[in-house]
C-alpha cells in the first residue's frame, strides 16, 4: 500500500564512499584503458559491475564465520553445508568449490572435449569459456519470445523447446549436457518457468541426456514462478526451488549470488559414477572432498545463506527494488529489457546509441559514460563479451548490445538507486554525442575482463 521500498534489515556497519568529481573520473577511466574492470574500487561511487560476491552478509552469517571448523577432513562446517545443499537440491553427492566457475570447470571439463556440444537457454561468459576451453561448443537456444524487449511476458529466460528437439535430432551423439540457467543471466536476467523446466527435463529424459541446472539465482527465479505462473501461488519459494531441482540430474552453483556470500560454490549430482569422476578432479585442483576450495568459515556462511535467501520479506524487497530502478529509467526513455528481471536491469545500448554500430561497441561506450557521468560501474554484455571473429577476423556481433546494472544484495539503499536514475537522465540528454569504442588489446578467452580500449 506504500510507495517507499523499505529495506527489511538494519545497517550495523558502514563503508565510506569517495565522491569523485567528473574530471577525476575522466582521468581514471582513461588510465584503466576504458575498461571498468580495471578501475580501482575506491574510485567507484555505485558499483553495479556484478552481484557476484558483492552482497552484504547478515549478522547470523558473520556469527557462523566465528564457529567455522577448519579441520582438513570431515569438518562439522562441511556437515552443515552438505546437509543444507542435500535438503535444498535433493542431490546426494555434493562437491564444494571456491566459486561457481570452478564447479563448471570440473563438470564441463570432464564431460566436454573436441566434438562435444552443450545446449543452454543462454550460456553465461564463464560457462561458455570453460566449455570452449575444453574444445567443445556451446549452443544458445533462448525462447523466441525473448526477442520482444517490451512485451509483458514474464518468462523470457525459457529455453526454445522446438529448437532443443531439432538440435538433438541432428547432433544427439555429440551432446554432453543440456544446461538451464535460472535466472537467465545473459538473456537479461529473465526467469525460467516451471513448465519450461519440466518440458526440458522430459525431452532430456526421452533422449537420455544429462540435464544440469545453473542455479546461482534460483531463489530469485522462484519468486517469479510464485507470482506469475499459475498453480504455484500457495507454494513457498523454497518448495518451488526444490521442485525445479527434482527435475534435473545435477546443478552448478556460484554461492556468491543467491547464497549471499563473498566466496564459494558447489557442484551437486545425482549419479554416483559421475560424482566419483568429478571428485577426483576436485581433489586434484580444489582440495579434499569435504572442503574443496573453501574454508570452514565459508561453508558456515553458505549454509546459513541458503536458508536466508528464501525469506519472503527479503525476496519481496530484492525484486521490488530492482524493478524500481528499471521502471524509473524506462519511464524516462532509457530502453531496457522488460519485464525487469531479478538481479539486474539490462539497458539496450544498441537502441540507446543507435548511431554506434556493433563493431564500435555501443555497450562499452555506455559503461564508460556511466562511470564518467556518475561514478557508476556497470558491465557490457554485448559484442565485447560475446562477439566472435570470422575467418577474416571480422566481428560477428552478439545478438544484443546490452549493459547490465547488477545490484549487490543488501548493499545499497533507495537513495543510492535514485542517484543512478538521475545519472541516466544525464546519459539520455547526451546520447547522440557519444562516440564508439575500439579494442586495442585482447586475450583469447573472456576478453571483457582484461581488454584495453580506446575512444574513436
Amino acid at each position: 500500500m506504500y510507495k517507499t521500498i523499505i529495506e527489511p534489515f538494519k545497517i550495523k556497519s558502514v563503508e565510506p564512499i569517495y565522491m569523485t568529481t567528473e574530471a577525476e573520473r575522466e582521468e581514471r577511466i582513461k588510465a584503466a584503458h576504458y575498461n571498468p574492470f580495471l578501475l580501482h574500487s575506491r574510485d567507484v561511487i555505485i558499483d553495479m559491475l556484478t552481484d557476484s560476491g558483492t552482497s552484504a552478509m547478515s549478522a547470523q552469517q558473520w556469527a557462523g564465520i566465528m564457529v567455522g571448523d577448519e579441520s582438513y577432513a570431515g569438518a562439522s562446517s562441511w556437515e552443515r553445508l552438505e546437509y543444507e545443499i542435500q535438503d535444498l537440491t535433493g542431490f546426494p553427492y555434493v562437491l564444494p568449490t571456491h566459486q561457481g566457475r570452478a564447479a563448471e570447470r570440473i563438470l564441463y571439463g570432464y564431460l566436454g572435449g573436441e566434438g562435444k556440444l552443450f545446449i543452454s537457454n543462454t550460456h553465461f561468459d564463464t560457462t561458455r569459456a570453460n566449455i570452449e576451453f575444453s574444445g567443445a561448443n556451446a549452443i544458445d537456444i533462448p525462447t523466441p519470445l525473448a526477442k520482444d524487449h517490451d512485451s509483458e511476458y514474464h518468462f523470457k529466460g525459457n529455453m526454445d523447446l522446438a529448437a532443443l528437439e531439432q538440435t538433438i535430432a541432428s547432433t544427439k551423439d555429440q551432446i554432453a549436457a543440456v544446461i538451464l540457467t535460472v535466472t537467465n543471466n545473459s538473456g537479461g536476467g529473465q526467469p525460467v518457468s516451471m513448465s519450461n523446466a519440466k518440458e526440458v527435463a522430459a525431452i532430456c529424459k526421452k533422449h537420455n541426456l544429462l540435464f544440469i541446472i545453473d542455479c546461482c539465482r534460483i531463489a530469485e527465479n522462484a519468486y517469479f514462478i510464485k507470482h506469475f505462473e499459475k498453480g504455484y501461488e500457495n507454494h513457498t519459494y523454497r518448495e518451488i526451488a526444490q521442485q525445479m531441482f527434482a527435475l534435473a540430474d545435477g546443478c552448478v552453483m556460484s554461492a556468491k549470488k543467491d547464497a549471499l556470500v563473498n566466496m564459494g560454490g558447489f557442484l551437486a549430482l545425482k549419479d554416483n559414477a559421475l560424482a566419483e569422476a568429478c571428485t577426483n578432479l576436485l581433489i586434484i585442483t580444489e582440495g579434499f572432498a569435504t572442503y574443496g576450495g573453501l574454508s570452514g568459515r565459508d561453508m558456515e556462511a553458505i549454509a546459513i545463506g541458503l536458508r536466508e535467501i528464501f525469506d519472503k520479506d527479503y525476496l519481496h524487497y530484492r525484486i521490488t527494488s530492482t524493478r524500481y530502478l528499471g521502471e524509473k529509467i524506462r519511464n524516462n526513455g532509457i530502453p531496457v529489457l522488460y519485464p525487469i528481471g531479478g538481479h539486474a536491469v539490462y539497458v539496450d545500448a544498441g537502441l540507446l546509441y543507435s548511431h554506434i554500430p556493433a563493431h564500435e561497441y555501443p555497450g562499452q561506450a555506455l559503461v564508460c559514460e556511466l562511470y564518467k557521468k556518475g561514478g557508476i560501474r556497470a558491465v557490457e554484455i554485448g559484442s565485447v563479451m560475446f562477439g566472435k571473429y570470422d575467418d577474416n577476423h571480422q566481428l560477428v556481433p552478439a545478438s544484443m548490445e546490452l549493459v547490465r546494472l547488477a545490484i549487490p544484495r543488501r548493499v545499497y539503499t533507495q537513495s543510492h538507486i535514485d542517484y543512478v536514475v538521475e545519472v541516466f537522465d544525464e546519459i539520455a540528454k547526451n546520447a547522440k554525442n557519444v562516440k564508439g569504442i575500439k579494442i586495442i588489446k585482447e586475450p583469447k578467452f573472456l576478453r571483457h575482463f582484461t581488454a584495453y580500449f580506446d575512444l574513436l
